[in-house]
């Protein structure tokens, strides 16, 4: 399960009353470790001049990877953390999480970080089974 929802979050999702706030605290509380990590390099994205802040450290241990991989693959949650903070997300490796400037998004230094050759270029022995 990715997400732990309540009852009655479940019950007003069905009734169609479920705002991006509610579902938002729904996955800080789910994924804490995908949470921290998609909150510290937001912040840090906010606080430099440059087009994007990452992080790159693996998680320490494969439940943490499973809570950004859950995070960043599905589209509702990966687009309610980047609503939520203002930021576009882009990840590699099963880990490596980035957070561009909006203003950034399409740039030369974005269209880099997702490409096939960052991708490629980014790869391991150490992480084939990431």
């Amino acid at each position: 399960m990715s997400l732990d929802v309540s009852a009655a979050l479940l019950e007003r999702a069905e009734a169609g009353q479920v705002d991006d706030a509610e579902f938002v605290e729904c996955v800080r509380t789910s994924l804490p470790y995908a949470w921290t990590i998609v909150s510290d390099v937001a912040a840090r994205s906010a606080e430099t001049a440059a087009e994007f802040a990452d992080h790159s450290v693996p998680p320490p241990s494969e439940a943490e990877r499973g809570q950004l991989l859950r995070a960043l693959a599905s589209d509702a949650i990966r687009g309610g953390l980047e609503r939520h903070f203002g930021v576009k997300l882009a990840f590699q490796n099963c880990h490596r999480v980035a957070a561009f400037k909006l203003g950034a998004v399409g740039g030369e230094t974005y269209q880099r970080f997702i490409s096939p050759l960052a991708q490629i270029r980014n790869q391991s022995p150490a992480l084939r089974d990431c």
